[in-house]
């Protein structure tokens, strides 16, 4: 009897302790089940996040929409740099003679035409140039009626041909001395007609004034540059290619570049020449290219970063301000809809029904918004709803960085360039409670 009773004890015994095991082990099951299920809809919520913004956020925030541009960045040369001005259109204003500065008709950055008077200068010697210039106008014009009469008396045999010969050969020396005197008036650009020791300096070429190294009663000296002018229509770029991409430059070559203390404002040109010589004792080249988009107010000596498409092959690129780094991830966002309040859409809350606080909440909760943000939705108006997308990011040059999507979207849809992080911004806000987001 004893051994059946201790036999029914440990079966007891066994059986309980198989229970409670298979118990604790359902108990497991159930927690990793449910850690698993919540990393899940983790990875789901970083994958994909929406943010809605009314129309004064969107106004404030000076969000700019587009697409993808097709940029070469992956065939090209970096080089650097500086915008340069061919030495035709700039020019050094000087005088053949001296004189004081009695007059200056422009000031520093106007803009002067070809010929426009910069400066008035007057000096005695002027005037006697321009006596000697109407005594030998004169002159000439006696000795030239002087010179034909004898011409027809040696013609006749009435004088000797030493008559002639002498009348002749003063007619020549006046005639010498007066187109001399000719040219150096117009070369000072006096008056030909009057004497009054005023000589006007005026502009060789069209452009800027840039310097004035002269005041009113200075004494213009010869050989020193009274103005600076440049024309800055003409400019362009000279890019330091080192030796081992040399071989790869050839004149038609279209070239990016971005002014590197200015804007990222992309400027195109085109390589028209490549130099025959290391520049300064380096190893690099000079290769010169043209300027094709001129609009830009650029002035020589700038500095310029610079790509130079060797290849043929375009990818999809987008501003780096249109890329955000979150969780260790990259995203853009995209416009997906826009969302009109119910107003403009020809609906009315005022139905005279009366919703309690707990339908309110589950109508909002239905919606996905979470309306205790502090805002009058009445006054929202046009809304705008964004969604943030995974990217997959590149190569980087110039302010543009290679996207591939790692979802699809749209075709033509609205990519948000400018303001990402504007918007990421309110997503991070509206994560710790308030504001909108899915």
């Amino acid at each position: 009897m004893k051994k059946i009773q201790l036999n029914i004890a440990l079966y007891t015994l066994t059986a309980a302790f198989l229970f409670t095991g298979c118990g604790k082990k359902t108990n497991d099951e159930h927690t990793n089940e449910a850690q698993t299920e919540e990393a899940h809809n983790h990875d789901d919520e970083a994958a994909v996040k929406e943010v809605e913004l009314n129309e004064a956020q969107f106004k404030a925030a000076d969000i700019e929409l587009g697409t993808y541009s097709m940029k070469n960045l992956s065939e090209v040369i970096n080089a650097n740099g500086y915008t340069k001005l061919p030495p035709q259109n700039q020019a050094d204003v000087s005088v053949h003679m001296t004189g004081i500065v009695t007059a200056i008709k422009v000031i520093e950055g106007e803009e002067v035409k070809k010929g426009q008077v910069l400066a008035v200068l007057e000096s005695p010697e002027f005037a006697r140039l321009q006596e000697a210039y109407l005594t030998a106008k004169n002159n000439l014009q006696f000795l030239e009626l002087e010179y034909e009469r004898q011409k027809i008396l040696s013609e006749e045999n009435v004088n000797s041909k030493k008559v002639f010969q002498r009348t002749k050969s003063d007619y020549e020396i006046e005639k010498a001395k007066f187109n001399s005197l000719d040219k150096q008036l117009s070369m000072l650009n006096l008056s030909k007609s009057s004497v009054n020791s005023i000589m006007a300096i005026t502009a060789p070429i069209s452009g800027h004034v840039t310097e004035i190294n002269i005041t009113l009663g200075a004494n213009a000296e010869v050989g020193k540059p009274l103005l600076t002018i440049v024309d800055n229509s003409k400019l362009h770029v000279d890019l330091l290619v080192y030796e081992k991409d040399l071989y790869k430059i050839k004149p038609g070559q279209n070239v990016r570049f971005v002014l590197t203390n200015q804007s990222n404002t992309e400027i195109t040109g085109k390589v028209f020449n490549i130099g025959k010589s290391f520049e300064n004792d380096t190893k690099s080249v000079a290769v010169h290219a043209d300027i094709v988009n001129k609009g830009e107010k650029l002035i020589a000596g700038m500095y310029v970063n610079a790509l130079i498409d060797v290849g043929e092959i375009a990818v999809q690129a987008l501003p780096n301000d249109a890329i955000i780094k979150a969780d260790g991830r990259e995203y853009i966002f995209v416009l997906e809809e826009e969302h009109h309040h119910d107003e403009k859409e020809g609906h009315s809350h005022d139905d005279g029904h009366h919703h309690d606080d707990e339908n309110t909440h589950n109508h909002d909760a239905a919606e996905g918004h979470s309306h205790n943000d502090g805002h009058n939705h009445d006054e929202e108006g046009e809304m705008y709803h964004f969604q943030r997308i995974e990217v997959k990011t590149g190569t980087s040059q110039l302010g543009y960085t290679q996207v591939t999507v790692l979802q699809k979207i749209d075709d033509h849809a609205k990519i948000v360039l400018k303001g990402a992080y504007y918007i990421q911004s309110h997503l991070i806000k509206s994560d710790g409670g308030g504001g909108h987001a899915h």
